[in-house]
């Protein structure tokens, strides 16, 4: 099963404990990068948090944030620190007279500041609990948004590498009537040397220039690459990297294709395939 590395999911939930919300997104990354935002009263199991966003996601940078809101009635009995309240105002204001540039401290960030206002009267164990639910439930929405998103990738991919196949056949077949376009033209510009040189050794001459111009190897490496991006498409792992280095393979010998051109459809082929193979490496970046 192919899964993208981009994907979004959102849970909410409201109990007596409180409303808390995650948010998640996920997107292109070479390796497995989790960044998580949590509130204080759940920053003592962000380790379980990530453990469990790791046990889901292989590949990709995942950003999750986690809201919480207080119930109403718990809110209102929570108490303001006026100690701290000060403490606060006096270092903003040592602040703001070595940087006069720098904003007054506003009253919705001093409430924000730790210590200010009393914890929540929850028990955080159960808190803990609730959130570890929905990260489960927000981790499975995100997972199947990568899963939908990987599957129409691995159409995509499909369809480009189809379309490669095609022009490796077309210049297979198209082979012999090259290789005699290439003996002609060569049998023409040879053809002042003909009274000077043996024929036996102009004829070797001449096997020698073809062979460096035989693209037989090059057409028979692409189709297994080709073959092997199919087979790899259909594995159930992660398969990003396996793809990007076959699209490495596929784009070298495409290359070495137009590096030994020696005829219009042979170049005309080799730009094709380059054509199709990055089209194909774009989508690969977004594959886990």
């Amino acid at each position: 099963m192919v899964n993208s590395m981009t994907a979004f999911a959102r849970r909410a939930a409201e109990s007596g404990l409180g409303q808390l919300t995650w948010e998640m997104r996920s997107v292109n990354h070479r390796y497995r990068e989790v960044a998580i935002r949590l509130p204080e009263e759940l920053r003592a199991v962000e380790g379980a948090f990530r453990d469990a966003i790791s046990a889901k996601i292989g590949r990709g940078r995942v950003d999750a944030m986690l809201r919480y809101a207080p119930p109403v009635e718990d809110a209102a009995r929570r108490t303001l620190d006026e100690g701290a309240v000060r403490q606060l105002s006096q270092w903003a204001t040592q602040i703001r007279a070595i940087l006069p540039a720098a904003e007054p401290l506003r009253v919705v960030d001093a409430l924000k500041w730790p210590g200010v206002v009393s914890p929540p009267l929850v028990d955080e164990t159960e808190l803990a609990t609730a959130a570890t639910e929905l990260l489960n439930s927000a981790l499975g929405d995100l997972v199947a948004g990568r899963t939908r998103e990987g599957g129409a990738l691995a159409g995509i991919i499909r369809d480009k590498a189809a379309s490669a196949h095609g022009v490796v056949q077309s210049l297979r077949q198209a082979l012999p009537q090259i290789e005699q376009h290439q003996r002609q033209r060569l049998a023409e510009r040879l053809a002042d040397y003909r009274t000077q040189l043996d024929p036996d050794r102009l004829e070797q001459e001449m096997v020698i220039l073809l062979s460096r111009s035989d693209v037989a190897e090059e057409i028979d490496r692409l189709v297994l690459h080709l073959d092997e991006v199919d087979r790899v498409l259909g594995q159930d792992e992660p398969v990003g990297r396996r793809l990007d280095f076959l699209m490495q393979e596929l784009n070298r010998e495409a290359n070495t294709l137009g590096s030994k051109s020696a005829h219009p459809e042979m170049t005309a082929a080799s730009v094709d395939l380059k054509v199709l193979i990055e089209q194909m490496r774009e989508q690969v970046q977004n594959i886990e």
